[in-house]
């Protein structure tokens, strides 16, 4: 062993078995060791802050691509480590240095420390076939080291030539890990992982000119097929030296700190859209769990089809992972976001999060921030919480099914909103219409198609409350059968009469078993169902009612792409007091009977859905037939 070589052997705690595991389990993302590199020269940085008392010096990162070499180098001017220090940090992997450092420090001070320089470390063996560490200590007297692996299992130390305090990580990338060696690319993981670090990190790409202008003819390329998708800000150009992150992100800012316009900024950084969200939550929590963040309201599909939302979990504004549902409770993930909890370690179990105390409180936390946050919304400026409920209400209604809790917080400000464009809540509508319904919330799916039947509602100055979108259909049967409802239920303007009949119109001549006869002769169905009433609008001939419980079973078995080939349940309703079929009762049997009573009950059917293929075709050469038997008639032909 020469003069200069301290030692060589191999690195404790059964290295042999803990390195696959780094390797292929503890990461799921390869590309994160980026991360775990620049976070050790953050740490390196925070412990030197820490230990000195240094102000804003030129303190740093610099990640360096070097093609050439095949090499990634992570250079940071903070604390540095003496020989003693890697032997404890680094070949006892079962130390974490952030951690023993946290232990022995007396600052007040102790927020800083991200990782755990130990098996964080070691994720560089993913893509490195060898690994050197080339660190100078901050302490006076002492020797730099330079540290080599090239499996993570055996090592070997000597003294180094460094003359700058500080460390510098190498991995030389393996062959088929080249992808690694694009500083495009190094710069992109950068900004997912560590975008918003707390110590500047700068990017230097050592590739030749000819090699730059590549690199960026491909980039261009890249970001250009991506024109038609969804609009991202694509930046195909390396920045003059400047940081490639926010030191100071806006969620760790008191609210009152902050502008609309910088929250709008925020947005559009993170999620790389030109959209604005609709309004934001910050969270700033200190007790009894450290949380801050800033949740956001993006505008909603209708149908919620495919649409996911985007929460950014951060641990010290290190990036850690999107949506993890045992952090985010499951009906926020249509929201957009950024939170930042410095009590979840970086890289833990999903079973241990599942399970943890503090994860549950955060959860919950955020849970009522969210209903605080729109019940100030609709106290506050109602007009406002209205103008925002058409593209809030798919994600409110889903997350009342969802957390009985967060249901029971928001239920009063449930809105309905009607045909004539009121916004009203449940409380509101039976006030308004509990003299003229029977507990029944009237509603339509489809405004245009049911405008027939919703009018007879609205001119007696009944409510018909808006129901179309996907979500609807599970919302309204979660509301009857949550017990806030009151025995109040959901009946569709084709699925009942109540409240429509004139109980005092004259009595009629026409004979219900007679009519029903006539209609099941001319459609040919011996199982029809047909009922007089006298409607209070003598204009309608006749109604065709659907079995409310019936059709929501179909349509669901529909969603969940089931056929149970339900039969449907109609009661065709004859108005007594329409003329129309006054006239059709007097008329002798025979074939244009029998066609305009085809025609009424297509013209029923149409009021609540399109007619298809041979029903469309028949309805379309009867009533050119009817159409034809009327002209001859005027003309006397």
């Amino acid at each position: 062993m020469s003069e200069k070589e301290f030692q060589q052997g191999s690195i404790s705690i059964h290295a042999q078995n803990i390195m696959p595991v780094i390797k292929r389990w503890l990461y799921s993302d390869k590309d994160i060791f980026i991360r775990e590199m620049v976070s050790n020269g953050c740490d390196a940085i925070t412990k030197y802050r820490m230990a000195t008392g240094a102000g804003e010096e030129n303190l740093k990162v610099t990640v360096t691509v070097d093609k050439e070499a095949g090499e990634l180098r992570f250079t940071d001017n903070g604390i540095g480590m003496t020989k003693e220090e890697v032997e404890k940090y680094i070949n006892q992997v079962a130390f974490s240095g952030a951690e023993e450092f946290l232990k022995n420090y007396t600052g007040d001070d102790k927020g800083g420390i991200i990782g755990h320089f130990g098996l964080g470390f070691y994720s560089a063996f993913m893509t490195a076939d060898k690994v050197t560490i080339d660190t100078l200590s901050y302490q006076e007297g002492a020797k730099p080291v330079v540290w080599q692996s090239e499996d993570g299992m055996t090592f070997r130390m000597t003294e180094g030539g460094r003359s700058e305090r500080g460390t510098t990580v190498i991995l030389h990338i393996m062959e088929d890990e080249k992808e690694f060696l694009d500083a495009w690319k190094v710069r992109e993981i950068l900004e997912k992982y560590c975008g918003y670090m707390n110590v500047p990190i700068y990017v230097e790409d050592l590739s030749s000119e000819k090699e730059k202008a590549e690199e960026k003819e491909k980039h261009e390329a890249e970001a250009k097929e991506d024109e038609g998708k969804e609009p991202e800000v694509k930046d195909v150009t390396l920045p003059e030296p400047r940081p490639i992150n926010d030191t100071h992100p806006l969620w760790l800012k008191k609210p009152s700190e902050c502008k609309d316009e910088e929250y709008k900024d925020v947005y559009r950084k993170l999620f790389h859209t030109f959209e604005e969200p609709l309004f934001w939550i910050h969270l700033n929590v200190d007790y009894p769990f450290n949380l801050k963040g800033i949740l956001y309201f993006p505008r909603l599909r209708r149908d919620m089809g495919g649409q996911e939302g985007q929460i950014k979990l951060f641990n010290r504004q290190v990036f850690v992972a999107d949506n993890i549902k045992e952090v985010i409770p499951e009906w926020l993930m249509l929201l957009k976001g950024v939170i930042d909890c410095p009590d979840l370690p970086l890289n833990v179990s999903r079973s241990f999060l599942q399970n943890d105390g503090t994860v549950r409180k955060l959860s919950a936390h955020i849970t009522k921030k969210v209903a605080d946050k729109l019940h100030s919304l609709f106290k506050e400026n109602r007009e406002q919480y209205e103008g925002y409920w058409d593209d809030i209400s798919p994600f409110v209604k889903y997350g009342c099914m969802k957390d009985l809790k967060f249901h029971e917080m928001i239920k009063d400000i449930l809105l309905f909103k009607t045909t004539d464009c009121k916004y009203l809540t449940l409380e509101e509508y039976r006030s308004r219409n509990g003299g003229k319904v029977d507990k029944k919330i009237y509603y339509t799916t489809e405004m245009n198609r049911q405008a027939a039947a919703v009018k007879l509602y609205t001119d007696r100055e009944i409510d018909v409350a808006v129901m179309d979108t996907l979500i609807d259909l599970n919302f309204m049967s979660f509301m009857e059968y949550s017990g806030g409802m009151d025995g109040w239920t959901f009946v569709r303007v084709d699925a009942a009469i109540d409240g429509l009949t004139d109980e005092n119109a004259s009595d009629s001549s026409l004979n219900a078993e007679e009519m029903q006869k006539m209609f099941r002769a001319a459609l040919k169905d011996d199982k029809l169902e047909v009922k007089l009433e006298a409607l209070k609008d003598t204009g309608l001939p006749l109604m065709l009612l659907e079995d409310e419980q019936m059709r929501r079973y179909k349509e669901m078995s529909a969603i969940y792409g089931q056929d149970f080939s339900i039969p449907a349940k109609y009661t065709l309703v004859l108005n007594r007091a329409c003329e129309t079929v006054k006239n059709l009762a007097g008329m002798p049997e025979g074939d244009l009977r029998d066609k305009i009573c085809l025609q009424l009950y297509d013209l029923a059917r149409l009021s609540s859905r399109p007619l298809e293929s041979d029903d469309l075709r028949n309805f379309l050469h009867r009533s050119s037939e009817l159409a034809s038997l009327l002209a001859a008639r005027e003309t006397g032909k």
